[in-house]
């Protein structure tokens, strides 16, 4: 091996394109770097834009169908009230280091979702922030972790109740998150020489859910004469400072990825999902709660419910199908009219002001190559996702300003960013069209002359 690594991907969760390549790239030198001697672009994400599963989406080439994985929390059978949090082990297809690592690469993966629990790779693993403590096994070999807390004593999985008013606290605990990652980067570099390391910061995604208000006037609650008001801003440069540290440990025919999985807005309101379908008739409540509560935790007349919502970023219905759902009373035969005109519904409700929103409602088997698991009925991205889905129900209203899980400044945007940078192939600054994240297996398959799997939902692209 002429340099170690042979790859390197720098994951940034949520990192914004419209910040790096148009707003602060003259303050990001290690990333202007890249995007001058390589290409870049925006790079769209899965449907729904969201962590779990976009990462599994980009490593897999897979899309969220055929994962069985529709966000978070998805629904475990077809009984009521029944979501849980998806992590690795329902990711059944190989990824890009499992594939590197067959082909015999030797690996070091470090905190990408989806990786929790850690398994068996070609080298080492550190499992992501769905880890719930560091009591759990989190790595792999395990006695890697014994390494780590030599290392790192501090080492932290995640920003804890990152949506709180400790933005002190938030802020501290967002730059250890990063400088633990790309430390444990470089320690693991130095120690194994891997032909392929990767490592995801979540910092990005945490700073814009906790500080989004106090830089963007768009912002219903901007703060102007916030204390805060920079505070993505120096973040940005704080991880670009920790990329040009990492790049020069690096061999000089390294080749870098830096890649966000989507990337940020702010976010403007609420709607409040399942009191629209209260409203229209389609969700009906035994005894209506007077203040807000989660739908789990009131009683549905499933006798009469004929769909019920869930919270998120995005919007997800249910239909109550009978012979699917224990209570159903949908007729099977009814099923795709029901939904085609719920879809159109949603769609159509408008702003608080009266005017349009600019809302898209999916149907699941419209948008992957395969719907496996139990796939919501309908996704929604309000206004473009400018606006989230509230589950909760009681308060009457149907817009708030209230998010129902915590304090939180920003909604995910359907594109992320990618720069590649070859040196043995340096592009110029050439732009990157139409790239999804589906792309990147095969991209990079390609690039190293290995055979991808069949059935990959992504094409090459001409980086």
């Amino acid at each position: 091996m002429s340099s170690s690594p042979r790859l390197l991907i720098i994951g940034l969760d949520c990192m914004e394109p419209s910040l790096v390549f148009e707003q602060w790239r003259s303050d990001l030198p290690n990333l202007s770097r890249l995007m001058a001697q390589g290409s870049y672009g925006r790079l769209e994400s899965s449907i729904p834009a969201i962590t779990v599963p976009a990462w599994s989406c980009m490593m897999s080439g897979r899309d969220p169908g055929e994962l069985g994985i529709y966000g978070f929390r998805n629904r475990v059978g077809r009984t009521y009230g029944t979501m849980a949090i998806a992590d690795g082990r329902a990711v059944k297809f190989p990824r890009l280091w499992d594939i590197l690592g067959e082909a015999g690469w030797t690996v070091a993966v470090i905190s990408v979702p989806g990786t929790s629990p850690p398994y068996c790779v070609n080298g080492s693993l550190v499992s992501c922030f769905l880890t719930p403590n560091r009591e759990v096994e989190y790595t792999h070999p395990p006695e890697l972790a014994q390494q780590i807390e030599q290392w790192l004593p501090d080492f932290i999985l995640d920003v804890p109740e990152f949506r709180s008013d400790q933005k002190d606290r938030i802020l501290a605990n967002i730059y250890a998150l990063c400088d633990q990652r790309f430390t444990l980067a470089s320690k693991l570099l130095a120690q194994d020489s891997p032909d392929f390391l990767m490592l995801v910061d979540m910092g990005v995604d945490r700073i814009h859910h906790a500080f989004w208000r106090s830089m963007d006037a768009r912002h219903p609650q901007h703060q102007p004469d916030s204390p805060y008001a920079t505070a993505i801003h120096d973040y940005y440069c704080h991880v670009d400072r920790r990329v040009g540290e990492l790049l020069a440990q690096c061999g000089e025919d390294t080749t870098v990825l830096v890649v966000s999985d989507h990337g940020a807005r702010p976010l403007i309101g609420g709607i409040c999902i399942n009191e629209w379908l209260q409203q229209e008739g389609y969700l009906v409540l035994e005894q209506p709660p007077d203040q807000p509560t989660p739908l789990d935790e009131v009683k549905v007349d499933w006798s009469r419910t004929q769909a019920w919502g869930a919270g998120g970023y995005y919007g997800r219905v249910f239909l109550n199908v009978q012979g699917r759902e224990p209570q159903g009373i949908v007729l099977p035969k009814e099923y795709e009219s029901l939904r085609s005109r719920l879809a159109e519904q949603l769609a159509a409700i408008p702003a608080p002001d009266g005017q349009p929103f600019d809302t898209s409602v999916f149907k699941p088997q419209q948008i992957y190559q395969k719907v496996r698991g139990v796939a919501p009925d309908l996704i929604v991205y309000f206004d473009q996702l400018a606006w989230r889905s509230i589950g909760s129900v009681g308060s009457g209203e149907l817009y708030t300003t209230e998010n129902d899980t915590g304090a939180d400044d920003a909604n995910h945007a359907q594109y992320g960013l990618m720069i590649f940078h070859d040196p043995k192939a340096p592009s110029g600054g050439k732009p990157i069209e139409t790239a999804q994240l589906y792309d990147i297996l095969p991209t990079l398959l390609q690039r190293y002359g290995l055979t991808p799997p069949t059935g990959l939902r992504g094409k090459v692209l001409a980086v």
